[in-house]
């Protein structure tokens, strides 16, 4: 079939290629020629996503996969849409419907009878119904459910393993009503392929939910279990520093026992989705207290990495202190919501002179984000911030003049710091 991917980003592209890969000729509309005219030539326009640089190419060769900023005409092309927007929150998740409003009147423009719409953008329940059908009726003159099919189908993977995630695990799909419904499984079934899951009670693959509102509700609430699951860790953490217990040997001794999953702690959470999606539940639900302080406890845990620093450090007014990662998480070159601009800020706030630097990011790239390169300054403390593959083997003779090093995400040799006072979260 024609297959229209909306917004070519970390998600988008792989998605894209997926289809293409199954045989399946695949219309990619963006907002960025940049990003159209890369796609266009086979080439990646972000770094890091794992199999996508050698599947590009060898389906945009086949003459599959080609790019385009005129959304209307690549939907008026296509049996089935698939929509991967970014949606924009702030601080307290209330959504910039913005760019995905302009998306959908585009999309619109274009719909053709018969044709299946699917966003996969994380959403709060009872958008798809509620805002998305009525402005895709509006805009196309069809009767969503009857003249077009529409769905909610969340995407549920991790930038860097977006293939492996897809064949992880099930896909899940609600609709507006069951045709609809029904129109979207196949769909998925036709373009994913899945692995064996016998921890699964089904078998793995595409699970009609049985509502939008369903399916809307199922992402949400699997972040938000791991923001709530991540704030009592630090919890716990917190309390471990204060009685002197390794809380890491606690949660290791925990979860032998099946009904215990508790997660690591460490110094932020970071991402568009863990900390972000908490509270977009909360605008959908505001008398969930339990998410709001999970939400509350795990913003204040850069802060209290900076007073463990204090605290090992003494007084930090002048103090250099070198910052190490500006990604979210290890491995990724991706800064939203990353803890290092909270440390950055609490450590201006105790008069520090902080410095970042991240072996993903150049001087230019972290100066453009608002943080101060390190270029070589002499530094007395350092604070891990992300857990880079890099960081297993840094040494205090990497850092000979640093005094105290806090490490919030575990990844250092204790031995290699043997001279350094070496801070761990919940040690």
């Amino acid at each position: 079939m024609n297959i229209c991917v909306v917004a070519l980003g970390k998600i988008g592209l792989p998605l894209a290629v997926q289809f293409a890969t199954k045989g399946h000729r695949v219309l990619g509309a963006d907002v960025s020629e940049r990003v159209v005219n890369l796609v266009n030539n086979g080439a990646v326009p972000f770094p890091g996503e794992a199999d996508l640089d050698d599947k590009l190419k060898e389906v945009v060769a086949a003459g599959l996969l080609s790019a385009t900023t005129d959304t209307a005409a690549a939907v008026a092309e296509s049996e089935a849409v698939v929509v991967v927007v970014p949606l924009f929150v702030d601080a307290e998740g209330v959504p910039d419907f913005g760019w995905m409003d302009d998306a959908t009147r585009a999309i619109a423009r274009g719909l053709k009878p018969g044709t299946l719409v699917s966003y996969e953008t994380t959403l709060p329940v009872g958008t798809t119904r509620n805002r998305w059908a009525p402005m895709l009726q509006e805009g196309s003159g069809l009767t969503a459910g009857t003249e077009f099919h529409l769905v909610f189908s969340p995407e549920r993977v991790l930038t860097g393993r977006v293939f492996a995630d897809l064949r992880c695990y099930p896909k899940l799909v609600g609709g507006i009503d069951e045709a609809s419904a029904a129109h979207g499984v196949e769909f998925y079934q036709s373009v994913l392929d899945f692995d064996e899951r016998p921890d699964l009670a089904r078998p793995n693959g595409v699970w009609d939910l049985g509502s939008a509102e369903a399916s809307e509700l199922a992402k949400l609430a699997e972040t938000t279990y791991r923001d709530v699951n991540i704030g009592l860790a630090n919890q716990f953490a917190r309390f471990a520093d204060s009685v002197g217990v390794d809380v890491l040997k606690v949660i290791e001794a925990c979860n032998t026992q099946p009904y215990s999953h508790i997660h690591t702690p460490g110094i932020a959470v970071g991402g568009h989705c863990i900390p972000i999606y908490p509270r977009m539940y909360l605008w959908n639900d505001p008398a969930a207290t339990v998410v709001r302080s999970a939400r509350e406890a795990n913003a204040m845990m850069p802060q209290y990495a900076v007073d463990l620093l204090a605290a090992a450090y003494g007084e930090l007014a002048d103090a250099e202190v070198l910052v190490l990662g500006a990604s979210y998480r290890g491995g990724v070159k991706e800064s939203a919501f990353s803890g290092v601009f909270p440390i950055v800020e609490a450590l201006r706030a105790r008069g520090a002179k902080p410095y970042v630097s991240d072996p993903m990011y150049t001087s230019e790239e972290l100066a453009a984000h608002g943080l101060p390169p390190h270029e070589g300054q002499e530094v007395t403390a350092a604070v891990i911030q992300a857990d880079h593959a890099e960081y297993r083997t840094l040494a205090a003779s990497d850092l000979p003049s640093v005094r105290v090093l806090v490490d919030g995400r575990r990844v250092t040799d204790p031995a290699r710091w043997a001279d350094v006072r070496r801070v761990v979260i919940g040690g």
